[in-house]
């Protein structure tokens, strides 16, 4: 009967063994078949384009607009009769100015290879009359805007020779803005002599202001 039993025991040792042994067979065949698997690529998270920095073309057109906008309603605002007036001998009268402008909008263009269109010249500013003055006007700003649409972004830090001098194109045009301003400056002073308010300001205290209440009627 103990012989039995240790024959028992015998098998049973041998059969767990062999389960064992085979587990690790298996367990071994799975890790070499994972291993000559590619390992996956992990995809990184998409990250979203930096935003473009505005243009000096961007820059200089946003600039156009409010310069355009004050100068043309400045001039629509003035009296006819006032565009001969001046505030003293040997400055320039109210037409003067504007029609000064729109020369210099007219032949800033030059060195760009832009040429102004025909009749511009020292004989504008003899102009007078105020729809033609303002005419005049609106034409040489849309004559800039048009110039600096057309220029590539890549030619704006180019080096060009402008009023006698080597300087990068996006400054020629920022130092055009700022003799508008400037003048802008000399007309609003114009205009406040003779009592006219800029529209741009009316508007604004017209905002301010509070609205007028209605007048009772009496009982």
């Amino acid at each position: 009967m103990k012989r039995y039993f240790s024959k028992v025991l015998i098998v049973a040792s041998v059969f767990v063994t062999s389960l064992s042994v085979a587990s690790l067979f298996i367990v071994i065949c799975a890790a070499a078949v994972r291993a000559q698997q590619p390992a996956a690529t992990t995809t990184p998270p998409m990250r979203s384009a930096p935003a473009s920095a505005p243009s000096y073309r961007a820059d200089f057109l946003k600039e156009m607009d409010n310069l355009e906008k004050k100068l043309v309603s400045l001039a629509e605002a003035m009296p006819a009769e006032k565009f001969t007036w001046r505030p003293m001998d040997g400055v320039r009268s109210v037409s003067e100015v504007y029609t000064h402008m729109a020369g210099s909008n007219f032949n800033f263009t030059q060195f760009l290879g832009i040429k102004p269109p025909a009749g511009v010249g020292r004989e504008m500013e003899k102009i007078t009359d105020k729809a033609q003055v303002v005419e005049l006007l609106k034409q040489s700003l849309a004559h800039v805007r048009q110039a600096a649409t057309n220029t590539p972004d890549a030619d704006w830090d180019k080096t060009v020779t402008y009023s006698g001098r080597n300087i990068v194109v996006r400054e020629a045009f920022f130092r055009l803005a700022l003799g508008m301003r400037e003048h802008l400056g000399q007309s609003v002073a114009y205009a406040r002599f003779n009592r006219i308010v800029p529209p741009w300001t009316a508007e604004r205290e017209a905002q301010q202001s509070p609205p007028t209440k209605p007048k009772s009627s009496a009982p």
